[in-house]
């Protein structure tokens, strides 16, 4: 991986223990339920706000995570990042699970943050140098050392640090800002950096530069990249891999351009029909997907979508599909029209897939 030059006792990446063949990221049974107090004459219930979310992420490629909101994307980018409980599932980086085999000291230094708020993740205390030196000095980075980083990484992501680095955050633009939050996260030498909505506040000139931006340190500093967007257009830009997010439960997951050329889910094909387009000849007209989604407090039985799926057959409310592989590609969907052999009239003939 390539190091920033020119600067002394800088902190090393955690070492790389199980090659190009090992993910960086493994999460299993990820699951986090919020408790709802009841009322005088009702009981307490739960939001099912994660539920039984897995996957995994390999070493230099972007996973994007889409959805609509309240899907779930957010509290999965806090799980991982341990600023919540989970409720159940394991976290395995780079082949360690964390808690056990890896301490979460450890995995702050391996895993970063981007947050889509790019003034409240800022201490307005502090000025620019100072926010972003400030992780390297609590591993135990000298302040001198430190202050020298920050400046370098501000030049590394196009902020010119005589202009910048004794600024606070009220006296920059927002795109600057995420810029500033973009070198903090890489002062810690991360190996994996999770983008929450990194750039949805910002224009659209800006978040084109920002994006080109992550594009390019990806590249220098061998980086692996968890992107969370409701916009799909940028999704299919920068990410390898989509995982697509319905109340909580993953119903799509598979190689970007598989996924948008040969979506699965009909729910993933309403989110893509969806998207706005800039010719007059295809503007949309019919409503690709109606209603609301339902409560997390009490989803329906059966496959989540099926309240909302104009295919649902008596068999999706009574049992949930399972992700299965559809394909040697990796492209795995949750819903009984793409499994073969799964009963639904519209399920492919032959045997159900792995």
């Amino acid at each position: 991986m390539t190091q920033i030059a020119d600067v002394p006792d800088r902190l090393e990446p955690i070492e790389d223990l199980g090659g190009a063949a090992q993910p960086l990221l493994r999460v299993d049974g990820l699951t986090k339920h919020f408790p709802v107090r009841g009322g005088l004459f009702s009981a307490a219930k739960t939001v099912r706000a994660v539920d039984d979310v897995s996957f995994a992420i390999a070493k230099g490629e972007t996973v994007g995570i889409v959805g609509e909101s309240g899907c779930g994307k957010s509290t999965t980018a806090r799980l991982l990042m341990h600023l919540m409980p989970r409720n159940a599932g394991d976290i395995v980086y780079d082949g360690r699970a964390v808690g056990r085999e890896l301490s979460l000291r450890e995995l702050r230094r391996g895993m970063q943050m981007v947050f889509q708020d790019s003034y409240a993740s800022l201490n307005p205390r502090l000025t620019i140098e100072e926010s972003i030196a400030f992780g390297p000095k609590v591993h135990g980075m000298a302040d001198a050392t430190a202050r020298a980083l920050a400046r370098e990484l501000l030049g590394k992501v196009g902020l010119r640090p005589e202009t910048f680095a004794n600024r606070y955050p009220h006296e920059v633009s927002g795109g600057q800002r995420q810029r500033v939050n973009i070198a903090r996260a890489l002062a810690l030498s991360p190996r994996l950096v999770i983008l929450d909505e990194a750039v949805s506040a910002l224009d659209k000139s800006v978040e084109a530069q920002v994006l080109n931006l992550l594009v390019d340190l990806k590249r220098e500093f061998g980086l692996t990249y968890l992107f969370i967007s409701h916009d799909l257009n940028v999704v299919r830009y920068i990410s390898d891999r989509v995982l697509v997010m319905y109340l909580g439960e993953v119903v799509e997951l598979g190689p970007v351009d598989q996924v948008w050329d040969q979506p699965a889910h009909p729910y993933t094909r309403a989110l893509l029909a969806a998207m706005p387009s800039s010719d007059p000849d295809k503007r949309t007209e019919v409503p690709p997907i109606t209603g609301d989604p339902p409560n997390p407090i009490d989803p329906p039985a059966g496959c989540r979508f099926h309240t909302r799926c104009p295919f649902a057959e008596p068999l999706c409310g009574q049992a949930s599909p399972k992700l299965t592989e559809l394909d040697p590609s990796g492209h795995q969907a949750a819903c009984f029209m793409a499994i073969p052999g799964s009963g639904h009239s519209r399920a492919p003939r032959g045997e159900t897939a792995r």
